[in-house]
Parts: structure tokens; sequence; C-alpha cells
């Protein structure tokens, strides 16, 4: 086997018991579906509801897409070797995925930076928020955060391509990701690793460091203040994005910046799901319920749908 070329994966999943891997695919198949829908319910509503064209809004429509690639490049997989019991993966289903998966996350965190600087302008800059914020600006940061994730990846993935794969095969993930792909090569990958380090540590850092720049900036601006009513208002337009990037980064920093250690893959699946399945679940649910112009939206989205049935029905 040692000088024979691996041209399939292993995925180790979750369990080896069948009636776990059972019950597992049904949940993960409702939170799928809830995720879809929650996420094409927010897609919907900002496009279609006069009151949420703004670029706030654009913005999270856009959050809202990158978070269904990312749910729906690993868990169809996922359903689909839970349901049949295999664990294998092609070699090159295995590349598509990872590749796939680190270039909608890099888009993510400079997404995420783009929304906390519209809220910076939106609370610190309310004057010309209309000025900066523009149309051409927002395609503009949504385009870039696409083209630089893209650029950002690229070199990494060109390298990982041309590594040497010659057993053994198993990953200890549900998803194929980059490090353990790296360490399974049957050659040093060192520089690769330390090369991959500074990538990840460049996307996510410094990407958290805008947010955290944006977010200094919001409270110092909210509590000069005067009214408590303000303070309020002026809180509630970002404590859900707020929520989100804390949640996003600190499972990032885990699986990707953190030391490694004895059990921490296993630790890392963990955190995996959550950042995965969990987190693109919640997300929009988090945007809705803590946004009054969303929820008067929905309900009148709803409202309208229910009036067209009951006309059609007479």
């Amino acid at each position: 086997m040692e000088n024979q070329t691996v041209t399939d994966f292993i995925l180790v999943g979750f369990t080896d018991i069948r009636w776990l891997q059972i019950l597992l695919f049904f949940l993960l198949l409702v939170i799928y579906l809830l995720t879809l829908l929650g996420n094409l319910v927010i897609i919907a509503i900002t496009l279609l509801d006069h009151r949420l064209q703004t670029p706030m809004y654009f913005l999270l429509r856009n959050f809202s897409v990158l978070e269904i690639a990312l749910i729906s490049n690993s868990i169809p997989r996922a359903l689909f070797n839970l349901a049949s019991g295999t664990k294998l993966i092609s070699w090159g289903v295995c590349f598509a995925q990872c590749f796939f998966y680190i270039t909608v996350g890099t888009a993510e965190f400079f997404l995420l930076a783009s929304m906390s600087f519209d809220r910076y302008v939106a609370i610190c800059k309310p004057l010309h928020y209309v000025s900066i914020m523009s149309n051409q600006l927002c395609t503009q940061l949504v385009l870039g955060s696409w083209i630089t994730s893209c650029l950002y990846v690229i070199v990494p993935f060109i390298l990982l391509a041309r590594l040497p794969f010659c057993g053994p095969n198993i990953i200890n993930h549900f998803y194929c990701d980059t490090m353990p792909m790296v360490k399974l090569a049957c050659t040093d990958t060192q520089n690769l690793q330390f090369f991959g380090l500074l990538l990840a540590t460049g996307s996510i850092l410094g990407t958290f460091s805008i947010n955290i720049t944006s977010y200094i900036k919001i409270f110092s601006a909210v509590l000069r203040i005067s009214s408590t009513s303000g303070r309020q208002k002026a809180f509630s337009t970002c404590i859900s994005h707020l929520i989100v990037v804390t949640t996003t980064y600190s499972s990032c920093i885990f699986m990707y910046l953190s030391p490694a250690g004895s059990g921490r893959m296993d630790l890392s699946k963990t955190v995996a799901v959550f950042n995965h399945v969990v987190g693109p679940l919640l997300n929009p649910f988090i945007y809705s319920l803590r946004n009054k112009q969303v929820k008067e939206a929905l309900k009148d989205t709803i409202s309208q749908m229910l009036k067209f049935v009951k006309g059609a029905k007479m």
C-alpha cells in the first residue's frame, strides 16, 4: 500500500452504530431543510419588501446565500453516507468539497467585516450613510468578498492538489477539510501547513480586527447618546450581527488557530458541527427575531400569502 496512490478517502463521520446513523440522518435532514427554509425566507423578504431595500439587508441577503452554500457543501454528502452506510469519498470530490468550504468560509469573514462597517457608518456617520453605503459600494463589497476569497485560497489549493497520497486514507471528520487531508500526504508538509496557518491567521484575525474596530467605535458613539431609548435603538440595530460574529469567529479560531493536542480532532469535529450545522440554522432566526423590520415584513408577507390562498379557494 505504501507505493500505491490513494484514489479514495474514508470519512469517519459521527458513529459506526447503525441505528444512531439512521437517527442522525433524520436529525440532519430536518436541520438542513429548516436551514434552507430560514435562509430562503430571509432572501425572499429582503428582495420583495420595499422596507428592506437597504444596504444592511442587501448584505444580509448575500450572507444567507453564503450560509446556504456552506451547509449544502457538507450536509448532503453526510446524509448520503449516513443513509447508505458508506464512508468512501473520492479524491476529486473530497478536494472539491474542501476547496468550496474554505472559499465560502473565507468569503463569509470578509462579508461579516463589511456588515460591521455598514453598522459603523449607520451609527457613527448617519448623515453620510446614504452617500457612503451606495449601491455601487455594496455590490463591490459582495463581489470583493467572493473574488478575494478565491484569490486567497488558490495558491495553497494548487499545492494541496500536487501532494501525493499513498496511505493511510482515513479522515477523522464528517467532511473533507484541509488540515486532515494535508496530514495524510506521504511527504513532508510542514511548509504547506505553516503557509496555511499564515493564511488562516490573516483571513480570520484580519477580518476579526475590522469587526472589533467597528464595534469599539459603535459602542463609543452609542454611549454618548443621552437618551436611554436612543441607546437601545442603536444597540438593537447591531446586536444580531454581533452575536453571529461572536459565534462564527470563536468556532473558527478554535478549529484553525488553536494548538493541536491529544483528542483535539474529536473536539474540533464537535465545534465544526456547530459552525457547519447549528450556525446556519440559527442565524436567520437571530436576525429575524431581534429585528423589528424583518418581523413586520415577514408578518405582512404571510398575511398576503394567506389572503392569496383564501382568494384562490373562493
